[in-house]
């Protein structure tokens, strides 16, 4: 699931390419091609690009989501499973929205509102969260234990207990544990392993902070808000 580092570059050097040799090509087969050579055409297309940079930009980004996309179909049973009962809506949903959070995360606090008014309001939606502990070893000790609330069936009331404590300390974290029965696990090596798989699926996809939602073959970075995370499942529904 590595990624190189070089990807941007390459992507915008794919780009550039793409839009040097399209121009290329549109220029030569027309009705002076036959008198160009490739060198004069290239020249007449690197000057338009340097006066329009914008364009190397939007090809740049069109790249970008074509391979994201790739990338999400060819791991979607990894990015789609849950892990124990961290997930909630229909369990054969059409359309999987999927969340990287963080319990320190206070855009991932204000997104969870918009999550829930999709799952009232969508019988067939599934959503699936993902423990994305980035904000330091208070977050860390959130998501092994929440990990075990959803090995234990409890994800849910945990979730909601501890985003409604604030702060994810220790404290917060005795108060959620004590108020939705879950026991105490402590690191365990395969709550390990799962966040290591979530870190390397941020990376996979470019994540850039939490929360981050994938739906269908999209990556929505940030607290994007109720009606941009519908028109996304909407989008995935018809493709």
């Amino acid at each position: 699931m590595a990624i190189s580092a070089s990807r941007g570059l390459l992507a915008v050097a794919g780009a550039t390419g793409i839009l040097l040799g399209a121009a290329g090509m549109a220029f030569l087969a027309g009705p002076f091609g036959a008198e160009r050579d490739q060198a004069k055409v290239e020249g007449i297309v690197r000057d338009y690009l340097l006066a329009n940079p914008e364009l190397v930009t939007e090809a740049q980004a069109r790249l970008q989501e074509r391979e994201t996309a790739k990338l999400i179909e060819a791991n979607r049973a990894l990015i789609e499973t849950p892990f124990g009962s961290a997930w909630a809506g229909a369990a054969d949903g059409d359309v999987v929205l999927v969340e990287l959070f963080d319990y320190a995360c206070g855009y991932c606090r204000q997104s969870n509102a918009d999550v829930e008014r999709l799952l009232a309001e969508d019988k067939k939606l599934k959503v699936v969260w993902r423990e994305w502990p980035v904000l330091g070893q208070d977050s860390l000790a959130a998501a092994e234990a929440s990990l075990a609330a959803a090995e234990q069936g409890r994800f849910r009331p945990f979730f909601d207990q501890l985003f409604g404590q604030g702060r994810p300390t220790a404290p917060a974290l005795q108060a959620a544990r004590s108020k939705t029965g879950v026991e105490a696990a402590g690191a365990q090596p395969r709550y390990r392993a799962e966040i290591e798989k979530n870190y390397e699926l941020a990376r996979l996809i470019g994540a850039t902070g939490t929360p981050t939602f994938i739906v269908g073959d999209k990556v929505l970075q940030g607290a994007v808000g109720y009606e941009a995370l519908k028109e996304a499942i909407a989008q995935a529904r018809r493709s």
